[in-house]
């Protein structure tokens, strides 16, 4: 069974960046798998950042990180990332990678979850 494993998160000032990498440990990306990452801040529910599909040719973001966050994804090294810039403290949060079958594009329903990489963003 395929396992996202997360990494790269950490410690970064307001404005400063960080790529995450979400790898399939177990397994490979399958042809149709969807990557999706989420994140969680303390106290709060979960909730989706961006989405892409297999060949990278559709993506998706939530409005609060369009034009700060990148994903995109190699399949020949079965890794997906997650550009992200100009980082504010409201990005502090637990990241996750998802995949998930094609109707994950659209229902943000994901059936591989990774454990999580802590980003925090200081003041």
């Amino acid at each position: 069974q395929v396992q996202p494993v997360e990494s790269g998160g950490g410690l970064v000032q307001t404005g400063g960046s960080l790529r995450l990498s979400c790898a399939a440990s177990g397994g490979t990306f399958s042809s149709t798998y969807v990557v999706g990452w989420f994140r969680q801040a303390p106290g709060k529910e979960r909730e989706f950042v961006a989405a892409i599909t297999w060949g990278g040719t559709s993506t998706k973001y939530a409005d609060s990180v369009k034009g700060r966050f990148t994903i995109s994804r190699d399949n020949a090294k079965n890794t997906a990332y997650l550009q992200m810039n100009n980082l504010k403290p409201e990005d502090t949060a637990v990241y996750y990678c998802a995949l998930g079958p094609p109707s994950s594009y659209r229902s943000y329903e994901y059936n591989y979850w990774g454990q999580g990489t802590q980003v925090t963003v200081s003041s």
